[in-house]
């Protein structure tokens, strides 16, 4: 497995952004890279809680469940099917309050199909998966640092 550590520090309370995170159905509202994300459980958020997500890219799409959720302290999500050449996902987040910020830690666990040939790939993408975590998490600051 390959491991993605992106973090970002959020000048909100911790609540904002626990929100905006642990609700399934809410990602398309802050992440930028997201068209659309549908909550596909009867729970929105909480273990179990799953969700279908649709890129802007028009083509790329994952499914995910929630198999951590432990509020305002972790929460992960782990893949349950996808578009990408991935075999297996697990994206946790953790935090860290530092002062009157919250520093959020997103860790990204990524096994690739194809053997030798997916690990080729995984290092051909690990920037543009990087940028669009970047690109994720400002989208989390943005949303949670508005009044």
């Amino acid at each position: 497995m390959r491991t993605l550590k992106n973090e970002v520090l959020i000048d909100a309370h911790i609540d904002k952004i626990w929100k905006s995170l642990a609700i399934t159905d809410k990602l398309d509202t802050y992440d930028p890279t997201v068209k659309k994300s549908t909550a596909t459980s009867e729970i929105k958020s909480g273990i179990g809680a799953s969700r279908k997500v649709d890129m802007l890219d028009g083509k790329n799409w994952f499914e995910e469940k929630c198999t951590t959720y432990k509020p305002n302290k972790a929460l992960e999500y782990t893949l349950t099917a996808c578009s990408f050449p991935v075999h297996k996902l697990q994206h946790d987040y953790s935090f860290e309050q530092i002062g009157d910020k919250v520093k959020v830690i997103q860790k990204m666990n990524i096994e690739m199909k194809y053997g030798l040939l997916g690990k080729l790939m995984f290092a051909m993408l690990k920037s543009k998966w990087n940028s669009g975590n970047k690109q994720f998490l400002g989208g989390l600051k943005m949303a949670s640092e508005k009044k």
